[in-house]
């Protein structure tokens, strides 16, 4: 667990060094230091605390499953809002620069990922955070959150090494092939999201850190299994 948030972690300190040492720093101004805010609230939003609210379920596996649940969703709220405030900066930033919005693979990738992130914490809200749905419907749609969980957390990465590809190409092609510092520290950042990412998906699937199931999830369970084999509900 531990190796996993350094991992995280030095994605994010290594994106924040990169575009705070060699692209000039952070600003509110529509200038290329406001661009700076994008990549950095980006992997800490969508990659960091993204996958950290994923990992909760597997480091408090022995907590209250309502207390996890409500970190669980403050967590995704805070990447939401982190992810928010860096698409802001991006299309900010491309106004004052009189630059077209929403014309690469990156940018095409990004605002799905966001849109699709939006809905999963909505319906994470609706259904699990502060049920309205039934019984039914919440067994039936929990393996669906949880892989789209997982799939946003892939989708956020390979959008990222999108982005660091593209910012390295415009930025210093000249010099990216000599092994420029600011390209191999970039590199070093994309590398180290991956592996953060990898273990994630370990630490996931691996039994040993999976959640005991509480009586209601042992409900959830049977409720659905009996109303898929045809026959009538034994619990509530």
């Amino acid at each position: 667990m531990g190796t996993s948030q350094v991992l995280g972690l030095a994605s994010v300190v290594l994106t924040g060094v990169w575009m705070g040492h060699f692209r000039g720093g952070f600003a509110w101004n529509g200038s290329e230091q406001e661009f700076n805010v994008h990549p950095l609230c980006m992997v800490l939003g969508l990659v960091f605390l993204h996958g950290d609210a994923i990992l909760v379920y597997r480091v408090f596996h022995n907590e209250p499953k309502k207390n996890v649940k409500l970190l669980h969703g403050i967590i995704h709220l805070l990447a939401l809002i982190m992810s928010i405030v860096g698409f802001v900066a991006v299309f900010d930033f491309h106004r004052a620069s009189k630059i077209p919005d929403m014309y690469s693979l990156h940018s095409w990738c990004g605002m799905i990922t966001l849109i699709l992130f939006c809905l999963q914490w909505v319906m994470g809200l609706l259904f699990f955070l502060f049920p309205v749905a039934s019984a039914w419907l919440r067994a039936s749609y929990l393996p669906v959150h949880v892989f789209c969980g997982l799939a946003l957390l892939v989708m956020a990465i390979g959008t990222s090494l999108l982005g660091i590809t593209e910012k390295l190409l415009f930025s210093i092609m000249p010099t990216y092939s000599k092994f420029a510092p600011e390209g191999v520290l970039a590199n070093v950042s994309g590398i180290l999201m991956v592996c953060f990412g990898l273990l994630l998906g370990y630490l996931i699937t691996k039994e040993e850190y999976r959640r005991p199931p509480n009586p209601e999830e042992e409900a959830l369970s049977v409720h659905f299994k009996t109303l898929t084999d045809g026959g009538s509900p034994t619990t509530p």
